[in-house]
Parts: C-alpha cells; sequence; structure tokens
C-alpha cells in the first residue's frame, strides 16, 4: 500500500463490535504478528501458541471486518494454495468521551 490512510469511526455501534473483535487475545495476536509480515495461519499457530481451528475461525471474523487481507497466495508442494494474511491496520487510536466513542486507525 502506498502512502497511509486514517479511517475514523464514530458510530458506536460500529466502533463496540470491532473493538471486541480486536481485543480478543487471539484476535490480537493475529494482528501483532501479521502488521510487519504476510504469515499463513499455520505460522501464525506455531509462533502464537493458537489452536488451528481458534485461528482460522478468528481469521474468517477478522477478514470480514476487513482488519487482515490476504497479501500473496502460493501454491504448496502438493498443489494446495496457502493464504498468507497480512494486517491492515498498522496503528489504532482509540477514544472515549462524553459525547461518545472515536477508534482511529492507519491502514
Amino acid at each position: 500500500m502506498i502512502g497511509n490512510t486514517i479511517v475514523a469511526l464514530n458510530d458506536s455501534h460500529i466502533v463496540i463490535p470491532l473493538l471486541q473483535n480486536i481485543v480478543d487475545e487471539t484476535a490480537f495476536k493475529i494482528i501483532l504478528s501479521t502488521i510487519d509480515s504476510a504469515k499463513t495461519v499455520f505460522q501464525l499457530c506455531n509462533e502464537n501458541r493458537i489452536p488451528i481451528s481458534s485461528a482460522y475461525k478468528k481469521m474468517r471474523k477478522l477478514q470480514s471486518d476487513g482488519i487482515v487481507s490476504v497479501e500473496k497466495i502460493e501454491i504448496d508442494d502438493n498443489g494446495r494454495k496457502v493464504l498468507f494474511y497480512k494486517s491492515n491496520i498498522k496503528t489504532l487510536d482509540f477514544n472515549l468521551r462524553k459525547d461518545g466513542i472515536l477508534l482511529q486507525f492507519n491502514k
């Protein structure tokens, strides 16, 4: 991605579920592990000691929320597709004020 894109969300109906997904322990580990380099689910599981089923389930949710995306696809020696995931979030700021919530992240 060229340049930085700052996204600000202030609708609590969007921000609260998104925050809940991000601060989940498994999701948090996945996001941190993929900020700098794309990784497969198996790499993420080995590095972070995450069960494979939990990793796939969380990865689908993070993808649907636009938090991670597939950076590249390779074909392994057995002819299977191997997906490499990367975080779309580089930084995240959360502000809670009397007038509402603001979630701002740098993509």
